[in-house]
C-alpha cells in the first residue's frame, strides 16, 4: 500500500533551544535571594552563547571538569604526603565531596545547585603537589606570596585551554576567589558580606567536608583515635561519619531557613543587615570551631611537621629554585603565560600531582627523598 502525504505523519525538528528556556524558568522558582543563569555574565561573549540545552552555570561545571588542572587532582594530597592506600581523600575526591554537600544544602533551601556544584568542582584546582605543605613553601619564595585560591583563579582565567582560559562566569569566579578560610573562627556575617549564598555555601561545604573526610583518614591510618577527639563533638555530631556529615547540613539548613526567601519577600528588598546568610547555629558553630582547632594542631600540623612533610616542602623548594634558575625547561606555554620567571616556575611546580614532583625531584637531585617516598618514586 502506497503512502501519501495525507496519511504520512510529519516529523518536526525539535527546538533544542526550549530546553534551557525551561530550565531557567524553574530558575525563577528558586528563592528569591538564590543567583539566577540568567543574569550571569562571561568576560568574553562567545559565538554560540548561551547553549540551547544547558544554562551558563551548568556550563561552566562541564568546563571546570573537562580541564587538565581537575583530572591532575586524583593524584594531590588532601592531607596525607603522597599516600599509598587506595582510600585515603585525594584532592578530587574533596572537591567532589564539597560539591556533594553543597548541593544537598543548597537544594534544601532552594538555591542555585548548579551554581553551588561549578564553584564546587573548581574551588581546588590551584592547589599545588602535596596540599598546603606545598602551598606554603611557594607562599615564602613566590614574590607577591602564593595562594590556592588566586591560583584557582589564575588557572580558570589564563592559564587553561593555552591561554585562553574558561571564561566562566563572574559568578563562579568569583566564589571559587573567595572560598578560603582562616584557621579559628570563620563563621560571620561580615566575613560573607560580599558573597552570594551560593559562595557562601561552598565556603562552608567545604570546611564540612574536609573536617569529615580528614577525621576519617586520620582514625582510619590511627594517627588519632575515636577517643582522642573532644568528647563534645563526638556527642553532638556521632560517631560514625555519615552521622556527623548528615548532622552538620541538617544543622546549617535549619539555621539558614532565612534564605528560603518563603516569609521575606523579594530579596532586593533587604538592607544589608536583613541579608539572609549561611549559618551554623551558635551550639554546633561552637562545637565545629573547636574541632577545626583541634585537628589542626593534632593533625593538620604535626602532618606538615612530619618526615614527609618536611620532605614534601624540601622537594617543592628544591623544584622552584632550579625552574627559576633554569627556565628553558618550562614549558613554552607557561614561560609565554607568565610575567615573570618566578611566576612561571610557581605555575609550572603548582600543576605538578604528587608523585611527578617526587619523580621530578629526583631527576635534578638524585636522593633527594632518601627512603621516606620508598616504592613511590
Amino acid at each position: 500500500m502506497s503512502t501519501t502525504p495525507e496519511n504520512t505523519k510529519q516529523k518536526s525538528e525539535p527546538d533544542l533551544a526550549l530546553v534551557r528556556q525551561r530550565l531557567e524558568r524553574r530558575e525563577e522558582l528558586l528563592s528569591p535571594f538564590a543567583s539566577r543563569s540568567v543574569d550571569a555574565v562571561r568576560a568574553i561573549s562567545e559565538e554560540g552563547d548561551p547553549s540551547p540545552v544547558r544554562t551558563a552555570f551548568q556550563r561552566d561545571r562541564d568546563r571546570i571538569i573537562h580541564t587538565n588542572s581537575f583530572r591532575r587532582q586524583k593524584h594531590k594530597s588532601q592531607v596525607f604526603v603522597a599516600p599509598v592506600g587506595d582510600h585515603f581523600t585525594t584532592r578530587l575526591t574533596h572537591v567532589i565531596e564539597v560539591s556533594q554537600v553543597g548541593r544537598t544544602i543548597a537544594r534544601g533551601l532552594n538555591l542555585n545547585e548548579d551554581l553551588v556544584e561549578a564553584i564546587g568542582l573548581g574551588h581546588d584546582l590551584g592547589h599545588t603537589p602535596f596540599g598546603h605543605i606545598g602551598e606554603g613553601v611557594l607562599n615564602q619564595v613566590l614574590p607577591g606570596g602564593f595562594h590556592h585560591s588566586r591560583q584557582s583563579v589564575r588557572l580558570v582565567t589564563l592559564l587553561e585551554k593555552d591561554g585562553k582560559g574558561l571564561n566562566l562566569t563572574g559568578h563562579v569566579v568569583d566564589g571559587i576567589r573567595d572560598h578560603s578560610k582562616p584557621e579559628g573562627e570563620f563563621l560571620s556575617r561580615e566575613a560573607v558580606a560580599d558573597l552570594t549564598l551560593e559562595a557562601q555555601i561552598v565556603r562552608i561545604s567545604d570546611a564540612l567536608a574536609y573536617l569529615a573526610h580528614d577525621i576519617l583518614d586520620a582514625l582510619r591510618s590511627g594517627f588519632i583515635s575515636l577517643e582522642d577527639l573532644p568528647a563534645d563533638a563526638i556527642e553532638m555530631l556521632g560517631e560514625r561519619h555519615s552521622q556527623r556529615v548528615n548532622t552538620v547540613i541538617e544543622d546549617v539548613i535549619g539555621s539558614s531557613w532565612d534564605c528560603v526567601g518563603e516569609a521575606g519577600g523579594e530579596g532586593g528588598q533587604t538592607t544589608a543587615d536583613d541579608m539572609p546568610w549561611i549559618r551554623m547555629s551558635d551550639e554546633l558553630g561552637k562545637i565545629v570551631t573547636e574541632l577545626r582547632v583541634f585537628m589542626f594542631e593534632r593533625f593538620y600540623h604535626r602532618i606538615s611537621n612530619s618526615v614527609q612533610g618536611r620532605k614534601a616542602a624540601a622537594i617543592v623548594g628544591v623544584l622552584f629554585e632550579h625552574f627559576n634558575r633554569q627556565p628553558d625547561n618550562i614549558p613554552n606555554r607557561l614561560r609565554e603565560l607568565s610575567e615573570s620567571t618566578e611566576r612561571a616556575a610557581a605555575d609550572f611546580v603548582c600543576g605538578m600531582t604528587d608523585n611527578f614532583a617526587l619523580n621530578m625531584a629526583e631527576q635534578i637531585s638524585p636522593g633527594l627523598s632518601g627512603d621516606v617516598f620508598k616504592g613511590r618514586i
